[in-house]
């Protein structure tokens, strides 16, 4: 549990008194301030005074007291609350640390994240110390519950057991159990689930789904389990399907489905005109995707799609506030909530000159105000991979009936293998690839071959997948075999092999799925891998995702795991893991 178990202790609310009283001075007085106000939805002009990380006061008084107090006239400003990002995966190359700095550029000050990096990654212990760590940062971190692994390993009934699930929903800065990636499980009768579900609500904490393609039958069953949102609408009838059902609809806009024009298009279509059940969401999109904003690029394509303007920053703010019962922290600017503020320079430009979060400066005046202390990782168990082991002759072996697929950045099919695949190379006049999925700690390993990737990619070696295992893809055996033993060298992530030389890398080093470089730094790292790729065949939009959701039984059809070949439909594994 957190050790602080209040926001704020005691004393700390007498000192934020007592500036109303003007026995203490504020930190920050925004004298001038025209500001939106949600409550009466329109933008009105008044004194805000902060101190230190909170908004102690709002209206037309001046404090008695402004002895240390910087005073800031903001005539020429439009202040609005900091974005907030209800779905956020920070674990997509870049860490949780580095996507807080980076979005806080962008005015997103608060963080509602993904919790399944830190379960298959670290002890509970480790990812509780690492979560207290993150709460001295200026953003706002919060965190989910998983219930499933999203995939299948070895281990699940031990990494996903009652008590560890309970302890994090417990866990004070939880907000809510899901992603629901396993819901079938559910609807076959799954009982521990529903169990952990009907915790959450008794905790008042909320449930988000994963319902891609949902039926309206399946969306109804799901909010009896106990659904409160969902973010897998991609067309306006599946909006309006969840708005009928009664959901918060979450509308996406992320690097494998930038979905928002469409959404918004579609939902004036069909006469929705009233915007409180909706929220933002960016789905974990790559590096390379934010470089155009983070929420703050929804509320733009928002308002030039026709949102009204104040509708748009109430779905970035608000509304998420309040459907996570933190209105009386969160999304909005009144007494009492957490100093988040975003400084315009135009109502509808919603990227921020300058942003406090938490009452400090992260971005002013146009220029990043860096005051994010850097993070001791391995303290955490964030360390390098140490891999003790070495791959041999006997492993690229890839003798099997039937290979898999690609149909999309993420979607895997099965197919018939028809080439021959006792040669130490294939040739580039096909788009098939030697395929092995093993063990980072070298015990098993599953080889197939994989059709669609590339054609002309000799070597390949990525330690960035869902469970942190280590793929291996390419034309030529000796050159995925040069890249693995450069992944083990670095202690984790993507080498590229070609002419006996390694020709490209992003080092992964906390765990082998994550850089502890900042995004901006990242983004250019992304690029380089994305064009490299593309240069080699790869003709989707997200190599990067491709790559993490081999392993993920949430999407169809094939995937390859740590049981082995999978059949998600069938839930059943068709050719187990081959232990070495």
């Amino acid at each position: 549990m957190l050790e602080q178990r209040y926001r704020w202790k005691n004393k700390h609310i007498r000192e934020h008194v007592s500036v109303i009283d003007g026995k203490l001075s504020p930190t920050i007085l925004l004298q001038n301030a025209r500001y939106l106000n949600q409550v009466l939805r329109k933008w009105i002009t008044a004194n805000i005074w902060i101190y230190e990380d909170r908004i102690v006061y709002v209206g037309e008084k001046l404090p008695e007291n402004t002895g240390n107090c910087e005073i800031i006239d903001c005539k020429e400003q439009l202040l609005v609350p900091g974005y907030i990002e209800p779905h956020a995966h920070p674990f997509h190359l870049y860490n949780p640390h580095s996507l807080a700095r980076y979005a806080s550029q962008f005015g997103t000050t608060t963080l509602i994240n993904d919790n399944m990096a830190l379960v298959l990654q670290l002890d509970k212990k480790k990812a509780f110390s690492l979560m207290r760590e993150l709460r001295n940062i200026p953003t706002t971190m919060y965190w989910w519950c998983r219930f499933d692994s999203q995939t299948e390993i070895l281990d699940e009934v031990d990494t996903f057991s009652h008590a560890n699930v309970k302890s994090w929903l417990e866990h004070d800065a939880v907000l809510q159990g899901g992603e629901l990636t396993g819901w079938p499980k559910l609807v076959d009768g799954d009982d521990l689930m529903l169990h952990w579900i009907q915790e959450s609500k008794r905790m008042r904490k909320k449930i988000e789904g994963h319902f891609p393609g949902a039926s309206e039958k399946t969306l109804a069953k799901m909010t009896l389990f106990g659904a409160d949102c969902d973010h897998e609408a991609i067309s306006g009838k599946e909006v309006y399907d969840r708005l009928m059902q009664g959901y918060m609809v979450s509308l996406r806009h992320s690097s494998i489905r930038p979905d928002l024009p469409v959404l918004l298009d579609e939902i004036h279509e069909l006469g929705i005109e009233h915007y409180d059940r909706f929220i933002f969401n960016t789905d974990g999109s790559s590096a390379s995707f934010y470089e155009q904003g983070i929420i703050d690029n929804m509320i733009r394509i928002a308002i030039e799609k026709g949102v009204p303007v104040i509708d748009a920053y109430n779905m970035a703010t608000i509304n998420v506030a309040r459907y996570y019962n933190l209105e009386y922290l969160h999304g909005n600017i009144a007494t009492g909530r957490v100093a988040n503020i975003n400084f315009l320079s135009d109502e509808k430009n919603p990227t921020p000159v300058s942003v406090l979060a938490k009452g400090k400066w992260v971005k002013r005046d146009g220029e990043n105000v860096d005051v994010y202390e850097e993070i001791n990782w391995e303290t955490h168990g964030l360390e390098p991979l140490k891999i003790d082991w070495d791959l041999t002759n006997d492993d690229m072996q890839f003798s099997m009936p039937f290979g898999i697929q690609m149909e999309s950045s993420v979607i895997t099919k099965p197919y018939s293998i028809s080439i021959d695949v006792n040669h130490d190379e294939l040739p580039n006049t096909h788009d098939e690839c030697f395929f092995m999925l093993i063990d980072k700690e070298g015990n098993w390993r599953t080889n197939t071959v994989l059709k669609g990737f590339a054609n002309k990619l000799p070597g390949l070696a990525s330690s960035f997948t869902n469970t942190g295992d280590i793929v291996l893809i390419g034309k030529n055996k000796n050159e995925m075999m040069r890249a693995f033993r450069r992944l083990k060298e670095i202690g984790g992530g993507i080498v590229f092999s070609e002419n006996e030389e390694i020709v490209l890398e992003v080092p992964l080093p906390l765990n082998g799925v994550m850089s502890d470089k900042k995004v901006e730094e990242l983004i250019i790292d992304e690029k380089k891998l994305s064009s490299y790729l593309v240069e080699r065949g790869y003709r989707f939009n997200d190599p990067v995702y491709s790559l993490l959701f081999f392993t993920s039984t949430h999407l169809p059809y094939i995937r390859v795991t740590q049981q082995g070949m999978y059949d998600v439909m069938n839930k059943m594994v068709l050719f187990p893991t081959i232990m070495r």
